[in-house]
């Protein structure tokens, strides 16, 4: 068995995040590969977030929750819509559901995305946030993987 692992074609581990896929850009999500989904996973689900935002927001900023993604929905192409796939998404610290890119207001921020591997569907509750998703898959994730990204201000 493979370790579950995510990887964008858009930029490398580590590296920058291209412009288009910002917030106050395109603001749209890049696209995403996910490999070596556990075979005790029944779903997935996804945060992005920005933990280089704790000094000028006072949080770590959430940027894209999404749950209840099928197991075998391992590619997310640019600009992906959770329903097509009966998945569901959360609000993002911008107070609105879905993507919201990346607007860093101080410095270059690195950003996560998150996958997690769910033994079951998880139900956080109607525009959750990632901590609600956090909450509601307690003792059920099996693996996760984090592609980490830079934006810079």
């Amino acid at each position: 068995m493979t370790d579950l692992t995510m990887t964008s074609p858009e930029f490398d581990d580590g590296e920058r995040i291209p412009d288009r896929y910002g917030y106050e850009a395109d603001n749209v999500n890049p696209p995403l590969e996910i490999d070596g989904v556990p075979d005790a996973a029944e779903t997935l689900a996804l945060i992005v977030d920005d933990p280089d935002a704790v000094e000028p927001a006072g949080k770590v900023w959430d940027h894209w929750v999404v749950w209840n993604v099928p197991a075998d929905e391992t590619t997310i192409s640019e600009d992906w819509s959770p329903d097509d796939v009966g998945a569901e998404e959360g609000t993002n610290d911008f107070g609105e559901p879905g993507y919201g890119g990346p607007n860093p207001p101080d410095k270059e921020h690195t950003y996560r995305f998150t996958v997690f591997a769910v033994n079951n569907t998880v139900d956080p509750g109607t525009n959750a946030d990632a901590d609600a998703l956090r909450d509601a898959m307690e003792g059920h994730t099996v693996a996760q993987a984090t592609l980490e990204g830079t934006y810079p201000a």
